[in-house]
């Protein structure tokens, strides 16, 4: 492989690195939990009781979730097209990118009173939505990084690589940023960078410039290193062409099993995932009453483990294939969402448990590891296997599907979630149509080609 393939492969590599700290920091351990505590307190001061304030933080986080997935899938698939047929993604990366850093870099005006909690609400997944939509267009570029042997093992370096980044910019908040009750960082004790005040919880707040910071520094060798194939696209940008040639395509799809049940199948189980992802810390902080900064510890091991598993998982795909390494990997997701389901801090299942006991603690831990690692090997087998299922000449419009399979019913997991934690008033039992999900991606993966159906164009 040449030197510039290799720089390229790297260049592609930085978007998962510089990319992942949203994900971890932002939607998951620092920013999710801390916006759940503040909607509380919103609600709180509105007049309603705490358990009721409580099941209302997560109903608005699962209703941002929804609103924004379904914005994805929607326009996924278009804007695919719209690339293929003018060749070039580069442009939308750059685009999404500049709204990505915006609106990341406004997330330090959520006020530990939760005033301007919908104004907030409505920027996070601004950002969330640029997130996943350059991540469409850099998944489009996967294809061309090497054969079929090789994809699931840089698809899976490159997730790990991303993992990485994630503890290492975790890491960097806990020690120098995000404060304890005393107003220390939870490693050394140190007063928060910069004289924030943490009375004010503005080192907790300063995790949205610094995502933006570090996403517009390490995007640097991907805007250097990674060029659009030229020999790509050349056909008219015309909206009724783009629209036509996507409409074919969809068309195409009830005629292609194996892609059919593979997009249906992942439509489920990636949903069901993303829920465990935006609602793991959120569940710490208001089933198990973890601080920030224990949810942070929480998230460091999540991620050292997604790191390690995502790339031994690339291994295992490139040996085995991605079907066997999804299929694993989503029933150990399972038994996580059902621990889940069935533990608070006063009971596990039918057992109870005394008074201050660190069961709970220590178990959520463990789940917290295989959340992390089954997950990440689920992202880098699932991009794999689409790219088996990828005609080389619509890579934009193939991932633009993915996506649309992916957030299409993104509004599921977060509206069932908001209506059993509505129905039951109960946080773990708001949980339970995540486990139907993972089992309904199961099922359907059994009519899905292990080598997918890229072979009818490569012949």
């Amino acid at each position: 492989m040449s030197t510039v393939s290799k720089k390229r492969i790297w260049g592609w590599m930085a978007f998962d690195w510089a990319s992942q700290p949203f994900y971890t920091l932002g939607l998951t351990f620092i920013f999710g939990p801390y916006f759940a505590v503040a909607a509380a307190e919103y609600f709180l001061n509105s007049g309603s009781d705490a358990e009721i304030a409580k099941a209302n933080a997560q109903s608005l986080w699962s209703g941002g979730q929804t609103v924004a997935g379904l914005l994805i899938a929607f326009t996924a698939p278009f804007l695919g097209a719209f690339a293929d047929n003018s060749g070039r993604k580069m442009p939308w990366i750059a685009f999404f990118s500049v709204i990505y850093v915006i609106a990341t870099a406004m997330l330090w005006g959520l006020t530990p009173d939760g005033a301007n909690i919908m104004w907030m609400l409505v920027i996070f997944y601004v950002g969330f939505i640029a997130a996943e939509s350059a991540l469409n267009f850099t998944n489009a570029i996967l294809p061309s990084l090497g054969n079929k042997d090789e994809i699931g093992r840089i698809s899976g370096s490159g997730a790990a690589f991303g993992y990485w980044g994630g503890v290492t910019a975790l890491f960097i908040m806990l020690l120098f940023f995000v404060e304890q009750e005393n107003g220390k960082t939870i490693f050394f004790n140190f007063d928060p960078l910069f004289g924030l005040n943490a009375d004010m919880k503005e080192g907790t707040r300063a995790v949205g410039p610094f995502i933006a910071i570090w996403f517009a520094v390490f995007m640097i060798p991907f805007f250097l290193w990674v060029r659009d194939d030229p020999k790509l696209g050349g056909k008219s940008t015309n909206i009724g062409a783009v629209a036509g040639e996507l409409w074919e395509t969809l068309k195409s799809v009830k005629d292609r099993k194996s892609l059919l049940n593979f997009l249906i199948g992942s439509m489920f189980y990636r949903d069901a995932l993303n829920a465990l992802y935006a609602f793991g810390g959120v569940y710490a902080a208001l089933v198990l009453d973890w601080q920030t900064t224990e949810i942070g510890v929480f998230g460091i091991i999540a991620a050292i483990a997604a790191a390690i598993t995502t790339w031994l998982a690339g291994l295992a795909d490139q040996r085995m294939g991605p079907k066997p390494v999804i299929r694993m990997s989503v029933w150990a997701l399972i038994v996580v969402s059902i621990i889940i389901v069935g533990m608070s801090r006063e009971q596990l299942f039918w057992m109870p448990l005394a008074e201050g006991s660190s069961i709970p603690d220590i178990i959520f831990f463990i789940c917290g590891a295989v959340i992390g690692g089954a997950g990440g090997a689920v992202y880098a087998s699932s991009r794999s296997m689409m790219v088996r299922h990828t005609h080389p000449e619509r890579p934009a419009e193939a991932f633009g599907l993915f996506a649309l399979s992916g957030k299409a019913t993104a509004f599921l997991a977060p509206a069932f979630i908001t209506l059993f934690t509505y129905l039951t008033s109960n946080n773990q039992l708001g949980f339970l149509p995540v486990i139907f999900l993972f089992l309904a991606g199961l099922f359907l993966l059994r009519w899905v080609n292990p080598e997918g159906d890229r072979d009818e164009w490569d012949t």
